[in-house]
């Protein structure tokens, strides 16, 4: 009930939570694996003892322990992701855990609180059944919380809520010999709209130890928007530990008492607090008369079976779990399935690879191979040309490749940088702030150095198309264009010879030799050309994929590796989220048929 409520102990338990009391996540599991000390008394938890809590669940029901020790090692988990603020509230209730479980499991301790003139002291003492705390006209009547105990060992509860001995009380009448309200601890505590701004505190602070409450509401304050605008609706999710008691319907007639009971219900229902009707878990509302004694019996009974189920505890603390733990989702829930798919993983290495050129390289290498095979099998006459055109080209300055590049390509460091914002934010999408942060943060982290890492291993492979190897009928090709050269030589000297007259005439014979020798040489260089195009392209490619899986894998290593592990830590303490939360306690206690439920809703005065 506590987490509502805006006082001085929660900014105490706040700042403790501040101080770093919660453990890592390896901590929380070693003691979640520690075995419960013998006779079920666990030593206290300090401010150097994180380890407790999960051997305190022992003492809670299986459910409740498995929740105790998921929010723990949440905690734990979190603590260099989540700010200690967000996660003082799952602190403090780990520690009230702690502390309810370390004193008497047989006591029950509920609260009397109401405003000034609703006759909650007087309950109080119709309750005891002897006039033990002080009525009266005067407002406020109580200043301080006055304890009753029904049975012995209750002084460390008492100690807990600072109640001295001087406030505590046993019922001297009809009391004692009561069974049925043996282990009850009852507090009547100040008006919560008390003028004093000491009595509130002190209504605020000690909701937030008690088992249950009863809520006291007279006819005339019943719809205050105090009583529930600051607790009622804040408190919603307690409804299984809470009392509502319409007082003082001697004041009124049956039919006039109906309708504002009616319309009691009505308003807590806009407030969400869940009515226990219909065999269903929730808050009792009954209508008595704490002056004439009227529906107080009732009340006792309820009481009793309450406080006899001895499950009060449990069920105040699993409803801390869910408060605590409805605050935390906004920290812990993603939107959609965040993470990193092959398709992401595939784009950020495609990145990576554009920005160190591996299409490029693997052009270059594919062109160079085909290059030094013409250049190989080519004809002397075509290589001269080309080394002709090649000079005339570099005389006059023309040569494309010396173009500067345009103004708005983007360098390689940049597309390094993109890459890396690209997928951090696509790995982040969708997650809660904490842990988009925590992705973002770890892929600026592996960025750091990354151009240099990924130019220093460019530089390390080398350049695929400095020395292209060479296949192993490249020499027959050079020594046929050789063949076909020679025959072209042959050809013209047979008819220079025949000119001069050295040799015999006849045409037919130089003219084909010559000829043959000038069409074998553009054919066999046509040859070579065609049967490289294919080894030359697969080296383009080789070299291409190789340079790119270089490049990917230290990419991976540097920046997806980091954010696949705060995702999977997001995982993580998403499923202990999911535990703490208690995602199947409605289904379970549901199927159990409304287990513990505090009694009928329309009592008092046989009415209906």
């Amino acid at each position: 009930m506590h987490d509502a409520l805006d006082t001085a102990g929660t900014v105490d338990e706040g700042k403790r939570q501040e101080a770093g009391r919660w453990d890592d996540g390896l901590i929380a599991r070693r003691a979640a694996g520690r075995p419960a000390p013998a006779g079920g008394d666990a030593p206290a938890t300090g401010p150097e003892d994180d380890d407790a809590l999960p051997v305190l669940g022992g003492a809670y029901g299986g459910a409740l322990r498995t929740r105790l020790d998921a929010l723990h090692e949440l905690v734990g988990l979190s603590r260099t992701r989540v700010e200690s603020e967000v996660l003082a509230e799952a602190g403090r209730v780990l520690d009230e855990a702690a502390a309810r479980q370390r004193l008497s499991a047989r006591h029950t301790v509920v609260a009397i609180a109401g405003a000034t003139g609703s006759g909650k002291s007087t309950l109080f003492n119709a309750l005891a059944g002897v006039p033990v705390s002080e009525t009266g006209l005067r407002r406020p009547t109580t200043a301080a919380p006055l304890a009753l105990a029904w049975s012995e060992g209750a002084a460390g509860l008492l100690d807990r809520l600072g109640i001295p001995g001087r406030l505590r009380r046993r019922p001297l009448a009809g009391g004692a010999g009561d069974s049925d309200l043996q282990g009850l601890v009852l507090i009547d505590l100040p008006d919560h709209d008390s003028a004093v701004t000491a009595h509130r505190d002190q209504v605020d602070r000690l909701l937030g130890l008690v088992d249950a409450v009863i809520w006291v509401v007279d006819p005339e304050k019943y719809a205050d928007a105090a009583l529930h605008e600051r607790y009622l609706r804040p408190l919603a999710g307690h409804a299984e530990v809470t009392f509502v008691v319409l007082n003082q319907i001697d004041r009124l007639g049956t039919e006039a008492a109906d309708l504002v009971l009616d319309d009691l219900r009505r308003l807590l229902d806009e407030d969400g607090v869940a009515l226990g009707e219909h065999g269903e878990p929730g808050a009792t509302v009954l209508s008595l008369s704490a002056l004439t004694g009227e529906g107080v019996p009732e009340l006792r009974e309820l009481l009793g079976r309450f406080v006899q189920d001895r499950t009060a505890p449990e069920r105040r603390l699993a409803a801390d779990l869910d408060a605590a733990a409805a605050k935390l989702r906004p920290v812990y829930v993603a939107d959609g399935r965040p993470g990193l798919g092959e398709r992401s993983r595939d784009e950020f290495a495609d990145r990576l690879a554009l920005a160190v050129g591996a299409h490029a390289a693997g052009e270059a290498a594919e062109r160079v191979w085909r290059r030094n095979a013409i250049r190989a099998c080519g004809t002397p006459w075509l290589r001269l040309y080309r080394w002709y055109e090649r000079i005339r080209a570099h005389g006059s300055g023309t040569d494309p490749r010396l173009e500067a590049p345009a103004e708005d390509e983007l360098t390689a460091r940049q597309r390094v940088e993109q890459a890396v914002r690209t997928v951090s934010d696509e790995a982040s999408r969708g997650l809660p702030g904490p842990w988009a942060q925590a992705v973002r943060e770890a892929a600026a982290r592996g960025a750091d150095g990354l151009p240099e890492a990924l130019d220093e291993l460019t530089a390390t492979m080398g350049d695929p198309a400095a020395r292209p190897p060479r296949p192993a009928w490249w020499p027959a090709a050079v020594l046929a264009q050789v063949v076909m050269t020679l025959l072209q030589f042959l050809g013209a000297l047979w008819l220079v010879g025949q000119i001069v007259g050295v040799l015999q005439p006849g045409l037919l014979a130089p003219v084909l030799v010559m000829v043959a020798g000038i069409v074998g040489g553009p054919l066999v260089e046509w040859a070579c050309a065609a049967a490289v195009r294919g080894p030359a392209r697969r080296y383009g490619q080789e070299a291409e994929r190789t340079l790119r899986e270089a490049v990917a894998a230290c990419g991976r290593a540097r920046v997806l590796d980091p954010i696949a592990a705060e995702l999977m830590r997001y995982r993580e303490v998403r499923e202990q989220f999911v535990t703490a939360s208690g995602a199947t306690r409605v289904a379970s206690r549901i199927a159990g048929g409304g287990r513990g439920r505090l009694g009928p809703t329309r009592t008092g005065a046989g009415r209906r």
